[in-house]
């Protein structure tokens, strides 16, 4: 699996609610996404950089969604050039589930 974390740093602070009403209008774009098992939303304790943490089943289908158009889109959005970083995620404790999932 594949874990991508999203980062903006932006100009002018956000709170945890005016961030959260953000975030509730992008959500449902992640809905149904080919590969992404979740997307957390996240927002810095002082209100200055938010993102995204995504579990993916494969780096394909994670740049399939991080492309130019994403990168224009959030710089308009959010007025801030995004940056995406790439882990592997041999294990995953999951435990909604009750499971631990591991690569084959």
């Amino acid at each position: 699996m594949i874990v991508t974390i999203t980062n903006f740093q932006l100009s002018t602070p956000l709170t945890s609610d005016e961030a959260k009403s953000i975030f509730l209008t992008t959500a449902p774009n992640y809905r149904g996404v080919k590969g992404l098992h979740r997307k957390s939303y996240i927002v810095a304790d002082d209100g200055n950089s938010v993102g995204g943490i995504y579990l993916w089943n494969s780096r394909a289908e994670a740049e399939a969604v991080f492309t130019e158009s994403w990168r224009a889109y959030v710089r308009e959005k959010y007025h801030s050039e995004p940056s995406v970083t790439y882990f592997e995620s041999p294990v995953t404790v999951d435990n909604v589930s009750h499971e631990i999932v591991s690569d084959a």
